[in-house]
Protein backbone atom coordinates (compact mmCIF):
# COMPACT_ATOMS: atom_id res chain seq x y z
CA UNK A 1 0.00 0.00 0.00
CA UNK A 2 1.73 3.07 -1.41
CA UNK A 3 0.98 6.30 1.00
CA UNK A 4 0.50 9.52 -1.28
CA UNK A 5 3.00 12.54 -0.81
CA UNK A 6 2.10 15.00 1.47
CA UNK A 7 1.08 18.52 0.84
CA UNK A 8 4.92 19.56 2.45
CA UNK A 9 6.54 16.93 -0.04
CA UNK A 10 4.69 17.99 -2.97
CA UNK A 11 6.42 21.73 -2.02
CA UNK A 12 9.59 19.86 -1.64
CA UNK A 13 9.07 17.97 -4.79
CA UNK A 14 8.50 21.26 -6.61
CA UNK A 15 10.85 24.10 -5.54
CA UNK A 16 14.06 21.04 -6.18
CA UNK A 17 12.81 20.80 -9.55
CA UNK A 18 12.51 24.76 -9.98
CA UNK A 19 15.98 25.56 -8.09
CA UNK A 20 17.68 22.72 -10.69
CA UNK A 21 20.11 25.35 -13.00
CA UNK A 22 19.24 28.75 -11.34
CA UNK A 23 21.93 31.58 -10.48
CA UNK A 24 23.76 32.81 -7.47
CA UNK A 25 21.29 35.78 -8.17
CA UNK A 26 17.96 33.67 -7.62
CA UNK A 27 19.02 32.00 -4.39
CA UNK A 28 20.42 35.38 -3.13
CA UNK A 29 16.60 37.00 -4.22
CA UNK A 30 14.91 33.68 -2.77
CA UNK A 31 16.83 33.90 0.93
CA UNK A 32 15.43 37.47 0.85
CA UNK A 33 11.93 37.01 0.10
CA UNK A 34 9.98 36.05 2.99
CA UNK A 35 11.09 39.03 4.40
CA UNK A 36 9.60 40.96 1.86
CA UNK A 37 6.84 39.36 1.62
CA UNK A 38 6.59 39.63 5.31
CA UNK A 39 7.57 43.66 5.64
CA UNK A 40 5.25 44.08 2.19
CA UNK A 41 2.53 41.92 1.64
CA UNK A 42 2.22 39.03 -0.79
CA UNK A 43 0.99 40.92 -3.79
CA UNK A 44 3.36 43.96 -3.30
CA UNK A 45 6.08 41.24 -3.62
CA UNK A 46 4.86 39.39 -6.69
CA UNK A 47 4.19 43.12 -8.38
CA UNK A 48 7.64 43.79 -7.20
CA UNK A 49 9.36 41.31 -8.71
CA UNK A 50 7.24 41.49 -12.10
CA UNK A 51 8.48 44.92 -12.29
CA UNK A 52 11.90 44.10 -12.73
CA UNK A 53 13.74 43.48 -15.52
CA UNK A 54 16.05 40.72 -14.40
CA UNK A 55 15.73 36.82 -15.31
CA UNK A 56 16.10 35.77 -11.48
CA UNK A 57 13.27 37.65 -10.35
CA UNK A 58 10.78 36.79 -12.99
CA UNK A 59 11.80 33.45 -12.14
CA UNK A 60 11.16 33.21 -8.97
CA UNK A 61 7.97 35.27 -9.54
CA UNK A 62 6.82 32.23 -12.04
CA UNK A 63 7.34 29.57 -9.62
CA UNK A 64 5.92 31.01 -6.78
CA UNK A 65 2.61 31.91 -9.10
CA UNK A 66 2.00 28.66 -10.40
CA UNK A 67 2.67 26.97 -7.61
CA UNK A 68 -0.44 28.91 -5.97
CA UNK A 69 -2.27 28.19 -9.10
CA UNK A 70 -1.76 24.53 -8.37
CA UNK A 71 -2.26 24.72 -4.51
CA UNK A 72 -5.40 26.32 -4.92
CA UNK A 73 -7.19 24.15 -8.07
CA UNK A 74 -5.38 21.26 -6.98
CA UNK A 75 -4.03 20.61 -9.99
CA UNK A 76 -0.43 19.64 -11.21
CA UNK A 77 1.83 21.63 -13.47
CA UNK A 78 -0.17 24.89 -14.07
CA UNK A 79 1.11 27.94 -15.00
CA UNK A 80 -0.91 31.20 -14.88
CA UNK A 81 0.28 34.81 -16.45
CA UNK A 82 1.21 36.98 -13.55
CA UNK A 83 -2.15 39.17 -14.28
CA UNK A 84 -4.30 36.66 -13.87
CA UNK A 85 -2.79 35.46 -10.72
CA UNK A 86 -2.88 38.81 -9.20
CA UNK A 87 -6.95 39.29 -10.10
CA UNK A 88 -7.53 36.51 -8.51
CA UNK A 89 -5.69 37.51 -5.53
CA UNK A 90 -7.23 41.10 -5.72
CA UNK A 91 -11.11 39.48 -5.66
CA UNK A 92 -10.23 36.99 -3.17
CA UNK A 93 -11.20 36.93 0.59
CA UNK A 94 -8.74 38.01 3.52
CA UNK A 95 -8.61 34.52 4.97
CA UNK A 96 -7.79 32.97 1.45
CA UNK A 97 -5.19 35.85 1.03
CA UNK A 98 -3.78 34.89 4.41
CA UNK A 99 -4.02 31.21 3.27
CA UNK A 100 -1.72 32.21 -0.12
CA UNK A 101 0.65 33.95 1.95
CA UNK A 102 1.57 31.22 4.53
CA UNK A 103 1.51 28.96 1.78
CA UNK A 104 4.07 30.98 -0.74
CA UNK A 105 6.48 31.34 2.82
CA UNK A 106 6.23 27.70 3.35
CA UNK A 107 7.07 26.76 -0.92
CA UNK A 108 10.10 29.68 -0.15
CA UNK A 109 11.57 27.27 2.85
CA UNK A 110 12.23 24.58 0.67
CA UNK A 111 13.23 27.02 -2.22
CA UNK A 112 15.59 28.49 -0.26
CA UNK A 113 17.19 25.52 0.96
CA UNK A 114 17.79 23.75 -2.30
CA UNK A 115 19.05 26.66 -3.78
CA UNK A 116 21.31 26.77 -1.22
CA UNK A 117 22.69 23.46 -1.72
CA UNK A 118 22.21 23.07 -5.34
CA UNK A 119 24.93 26.38 -6.30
Amino acid sequence: MSKLPSLDQKRAAYAWQQVQGQSDDYTKLAKGAPALIMSNGLMQTLAFYQDKNKPHHHALNKHIIDWLAAYFTHQENVSVPFDKMMGVLLKTDSQKYRKATEETLALLRWIRQFAAINQ
